[in-house]
Parts: structure tokens; C-alpha cells; sequence
């Protein structure tokens, strides 16, 4: 006799699985193992500490796939030794997991995580290993019309995915973060607070003594020189201890560099120890190094705006011409239109044809796929060969980052990681982690201090921090180095320094920025966290919706997980309505669509309205999981019950 497995139970036990331990080593296949025993299924996720949501949803599953006779292993890893297992070696069965873009995305961002021409590449392009004719062709379509038509191609694409099920997206969480509100303003529920425009649109409280210099209000509040205002000073270093006075209310703070410090923590490592843009593994977000390496242009809420690139233009159907911005490396050195042309040569194959097959970025393919070859036409102009696509899909290729030819070309050789086995030939490119990184954006590194923190600071040569000349004669000669750049952008960052600090958990952050050692959280909240924020008077909770939309990733290269019809199960074993409540404590939406982040883009079928997947609903018996229901949809699709009620592998 089967018995139903009530929402809140499935839950709660989730500190259960953050205790287990995994290994991030080569492990055999053990879906469908054994054809003479029940069938086992592997479920891959981070622990509690790094990411409190993502081992709540593998619990719940854990919980349901047994209630209906599946063998269940929940391993948990490192964020690095997840995506290490999943996104490069493939060797995965089940994993949760996030998606990799906080602000809302355009659906072309799904060409890389599912179209059939990136299975055999290791890195963020279809890393389950999906190969649907359908899909494809949908993908390719949306490139290709604009308007009207490119609306009903992506509503066909999100539906047909829906139906496929290669992933199963579970819910958008609410992006918590917790602010002080004395030294910086700017912090908005409608922005990323801690995405790269978020970070640049902030600006430093003026002090209540009127102090800090000039400022110039076409610049953002900063300085006519470029440099954010500082106000008054005070010595020492906040954030280790090494204090005079940590915060004296006067809305300043510095460390031993001098000037304004924006201080973050942080329960995520990754930053202090890996600075390489194209790391698929090591890369969450990207804020940090999308603050060290500028694109071309980028993402400004729903429009698009030049960034390093001054101006683009298409001059026929298969090139666009970009001119480039007066801008230097940090090093010193001048950025040219050879190290754009370099960098999407780059970003097709690392090695440069150092070895037998390519081996493209792990993290931008689906976007450098676009650029079929380049040509330098002088120092600040490229040519680059774009089909005929779509303007979306030419922005969204230009948006990679830009990466110097004198650095990089010297990182084509094939390599390896100590203690980590990879199934193809890669590059040092690829598996290298950037010491000492180099790029042209508006922050450059300091220092840092593996697991512990990083410094960053503020590029004094960057065109953000460059004011047009006052001189009206020499401003009809030159061009404004910030010309098509928002203003709110100008001068920026308003901060001389960024310092992130590694705490063991959101719960310490929290406190570390209610008892004024922070300025904000820069990693996932759990729900638990957020009363602790209203305890202090300066702090404040910034809550916004994330696209960074949380999923359940099946590995389609192996049986039973291939047949579509087995994973449109597993997805109706996911009770997202009571992730959002239990889980999530309500800081969360479910969702049926990767693309639910913006609502005008989702198709009525894939709504959600009620308290149930419109597509998938959930096996439901009153609140709890009904486990005959779901026993009977998995006969119908042709498995079998031992007399113990075990699931056996397909054929027995």
C-alpha cells in the first residue's frame, strides 16, 4: 500500500543532505545499472552553505523519486566541482543547479544551452546533451525574423522545450540583498543591485558636513575629475578589524589604498581565487570579472548602449563594422581593434589550432558562434562577419568579453588540472585562473587572499572617468570618450575601492553588514537571514526579482533519463508551489518557462496562474505527493514494480 509524502515533510530534511558528502572523481554510470535491480538515479547539488535553496529543491526530489520506488543518491559539491562534473566532463545524472544571467535575458541565450551543435563541447553550451530537430530548427528561426515573427518562433521554442523537458525549470527566486544605508545610495529593487550596471549606477552618500569636493551632476554625483567623492577619511581596514573607526557615521570609509571602499561579503570563494572570464566552472554571474573585462557593448535594462566600442554599424547583410573608444589595458597597453579581431578567433578556438580539434570558450559559444571570422580595417576598427541575423542576435555577440592579444595567445596550449580528469583535450585558457588579470573595464585587481577576499580598484584610465573637454573649439575635434554612454554611468564606479570578505555563511554576512563592517550581501539569501536584517537600523533588505532561475538539469545521453516521457515524470515529482512556500519562504515565483523573468515573453499555455506547473502539474493528493498516481503514469510509459514496490530498470 502506497502512502502519500505531505509537502512540508519532503523539506524538511534537507540539512540531512547538506551532510553528505561527494567526490568530485571519475563515477560509473548508475542510471539504470544493473538491469536486474532497481533502478538508481544520482542527484548532484551544492551543500547548504553554498546555496541553502538548490539542496532544499534536490531533498524535496530525493524524497519523491524514492516515495515511488527509485533508488535515490544525493551527492552534494562545490559550486566549482559541480559545474566541473556537469558543464565539462558530463558525468552527471540528475543535478540542481542555477542559471547564469540575473537580469532578464533575451531568449537567444537558450541557443547555447540547448541547440544539438554544442553536445560534444564542454562548458554552458547544451550541457544535457539534447538533440531536438524541432529545437534546433526554432533556434536557428529566431535569429533570423524580428518583430512579430521572432515573437511566435520563441513562443513555439519555449513550448517545445517545455514539452522535451531537458530541464525543468522550478522557480525565479527574489534577489535578497542586504544594504547599509549610509554610504552609498543607489540600491533598487528594479535593477540587479549587484550586477555590473547595478554596481556602477551607485553613488556615495554625501557626507552631513557638506564635505567630499565638487561634484558635477552630469557625471553621477562624482567628482569633475573622474573620481568619486571621498568625503571624510577614516584609517584602517574595516573589514579585518584593523580599524580606527569602522564607520563614524559621517557616510566614508577607506582602507590602506585611500579613498572610498565598497565592502561586500560573501559566502562564495570563487572570486578570490579565479579571475578568468571564460571559466565556465568558476563563473556564477560574472559581476566581478564583467567589472574587470569590458564587451563591446552592453545590456542597459531593455536597451542596448555602446561600451567599449564607440560606435557599430551594419554595412551589408553579413558585416558589422565596430569603431573603438580610446582605451588602454591595465597594464598600460592600448586596446586595438586586433584584440577584438583576436578575441572572437579566440572565443571559436582557444587553442588556436594548437590542437587536433577547436576548443571554443566554455562560457560565450552561444554568443561567438554568431561571428564567423574578423578583419582589422585600422587600430580602432574591426570588420566582423555576422550572418544575417536578426539586430538582437549582432548585440547579444557583441556583448562577449574583450580580451588582450598580448595575454591570452600566449595560453593556447593543451592543459590539464592536478587531481581532475577531463574526457577531451582543453586549453590553458580554458583551466587557467587568470593571475594577475588584465582587461580594460572600470575596476583592476589589487590583491587578493585565496577563500578569504579580494581587492579590487578603481581604473583611473577608464573612458567611464573621462568628462568631455570644457572647450568648446577642442570639443568640435574630438569625440566625447563617454558619447552614447548614459549619464548616470559617468564617472563611475563611486568608489575607490571594492573589497569582497568570505563569510561561512548568509547568516554571518547578514550580521557583518548590520553591525557596519558591510556595506552589502554579494551571494544568495537564504530566507532564514532575511529577519536579521530589520534589526539594525541602517541596514535594509533590496529584494528583486532574479532570472537566475533555478532548475532541475537532466542528463539526456543516458537511460531512462533519453526518453522524454520519463523526464515529463520527474517533472511532475517537483512540487515547485511548495518550493516557493517552504523552501523559498515566498521570496520566490514558480515557473514553467526558462524565459518567465519576462512576463510579455511567455506564451499563455506556459503561464503560470494557479497553484500548479500548467504543462506538468504535479502528482497532488490534497497537499501531498499522490504516489500511486504517479506509479500508474510510470507504468503506462512501460516500467515495471518489483513486489516491493522498487522501480526496475526498463526491460525487467
Amino acid at each position: 500500500m502506497t502512502r502519500p509524502i505531505s509537502r512540508r515533510a519532503a523539506l524538511a530534511g534537507f540539512g540531512l543532505a547538506a551532510a553528505s558528502a561527494g567526490c568530485l572523481g571519475r563515477t560509473e554510470n548508475i542510471a539504470g545499472r544493473d538491469p536486474h535491480s532497481q533502478l538508481t538515479l544520482e542527484i548532484n547539488t551544492t551543500p547548504a552553505d553554498d546555496d541553502p535553496n538548490g539542496i532544499r529543491i534536490a531533498r524535496q526530489l530525493e524524497e519523491h523519486l524514492t516515495a515511488v520506488g527509485i533508488d535515490v543518491r544525493l551527492n552534494t559539491v562545490g559550486q566549482t566541482d559541480l559545474w566541473r562534473k556537469v558543464l565539462i566532463n558530463q558525468n552527471f545524472d540528475i543535478y540542481v543547479g542555477q542559471f547564469v544571467e540575473t537580469e532578464p535575458f533575451d531568449p537567444d541565450a537558450l541557443y547555447g544551452l540547448t541547440h544539438s551543435k554544442f553536445i560534444a563541447e564542454s562548458g554552458w553550451q547544451n550541457p544535457f546533451g539534447l538533440t531536438e530537430i524541432a529545437v534546433d530548427d526554432l533556434l536557428d528561426r529566431q535569429r533570423r525574423v524580428a518583430g512579430d515573427e521572432r515573437a511566435d518562433a520563441v513562443d513555439a521554442l519555449q513550448e517545445t522545450l517545455c514539452d522535451r523537458q531537458p530541464f525543468s525549470v522550478v522557480a525565479f527566486p527574489d534577489a535578497l540583498t542586504a544594504v547599509r544605508r549610509n554610504r552609498f545610495e543607489g540600491w533598487t529593487e528594479g535593477r540587479q543591485p549587484l550586477s555590473v550596471t547595478g554596481l556602477l549606477e551607485l553613488d556615495a552618500v554625501a557626507p552631513d558636513d557638506g564635505s567630499g569636493g565638487d561634484t558635477d551632476s552630469g557625471d553621477g554625483g562624482s567628482g569633475t575629475d573622474g573620481n568619486a567623492t571621498t568625503g571624510n577619511v577614516t584609517t584602517g581596514n574595516a573589514m579585518t578589524g584593523d580599524t580606527g573607526d569602522a564607520d563614524d557615521g559621517d557616510g566614508a570609509d577607506t582602507d590602506d589604498g585611500g579613498g572610498d571602499v565598497l565592502r561586500l561579503v560573501t559566502t562564495d570563494d570563487r572570486i578570490t581565487e579565479n579571475w578568468n572570464p571564460i571559466a565556465a566552472e568558476y563563473r556564477k554571474y560574472g559581476t566581478f570579472t564583467g567589472l574587470l573585462y569590458d564587451p563591446l557593448v552592453r545590456a542597459d535594462g531593455e536597451s542596448v548602449v555602446p561600451w567599449l566600442a564607440a560606435d557599430w554599424e551594419r554595412v551589408d547583410d553579413d558585416a558589422v563594422d565596430v569603431s573603438l573608444r580610446d582605451a588602454r589595458w591595465h597594464d598600460g597597453e592600448p586596446v586595438t581593434a586586433s584584440d577584438v579581431a583576436f578575441t572572437y578567433e579566440f572565443l571559436r578556438d582557444t587553442s588556436l589550432g594548437n590542437v587536433e580539434t577547436p576548443v571554443p570558450t566554455p562560457r560565450f559559444r552561444g554568443r561567438s558562434s554568431l561571428v564567423e571570422d574578423e578583419r582589422v580595417l585600422d587600430d580602432a576598427t574591426v570588420r566582423l562577419t555576422v550572418p544575417d541575423v536578426n539586430e538582437t542576435a549582432v548585440s547579444r555577440a557583441l556583448q562577449a568579453p574583450i580580451l588582450p592579444e598580448h595575454v591570452w595567445s600566449e595560453r593556447t596550449d593543451a592543459a590539464t588540472i592536478a587531481g581532475f580528469e577531463f574526457d577531451f583535450e582543453t586549453t590553458e585558457a580554458v583551466v587557467s585562473n587568470n593571475p594577475d588579470p588584465v582587461g580594460s573595464g572600470p575596476l583592476r585587481f589589487v590583491e587578493a587572499t585565496a577563500g578569504e577576499s579580494v581587492v579590487f580598484e578603481r581604473n583611473p584610465d577608464h573612458f567611464l572617468g573621462r568628462p568631455a573637454s570644457d572647450d568648446a573649439e577642442a570639443a568640435e575635434e574630438t569625440t566625447d570618450p563617454r558619447g552614447g554612454i548614459p549619464s548616470r554611468y559617468h564617472g563611475k564606479p563611486a568608489f575607490d575601492r571594492l573589497r569582497i570578505e568570505v563569510l561561512p555563511s548568509d547568516i554571518s554576512a547578514v550580521e557583518s553588514v548590520a553591525e557596519g563592517l558591510a556595506d552589502a550581501t554579494a551571494s544568495n539569501l537564504g530566507p532564514a537571514s532575511v529577519p536579521r536584517i530589520g534589526r539594525s537600523d541602517d541596514a535594509r533588505l533590496v529584494s528583486g526579482r532574479s532570472a537566475a532561475f533555478y532548475h532541475v538539469g537532466y542528463n539526456v545521453r543516458r537511460s531512462p533519463l533519453s526518453n522524454p516521457r520519463f523526464r515529463a515524470v520527474i517533472a511532475r515529482l517537483i512540487d515547485k508551489s511548495a518550493v516557493v512556500e517552504d523552501a523559498f519562504n515566498g521570496y520566490a515565483k514558480a515557473a514553467t518557462s526558462p524565459l518567465a523573468a519576462s512576463a510579455d515573453a511567455v506564451p499563455e499555455s506556459l503561464t503560470w496562474t494557479g497553484e500548479t506547473d500548467p504543462v506538468h502539474p504535479f502528482f497532488d493528493d490534497g497537499g501531498s505527493l499522490d504516489v500511486a498516481a504517479a506509479r500508474a503514469e510510470l507504468r503506462d510509459i512501460g516500467y515495471r514494480f518489483d513486489d516491493e514496490g522498487r522501480l526496475l530498470s526498463r526491460g525487467q
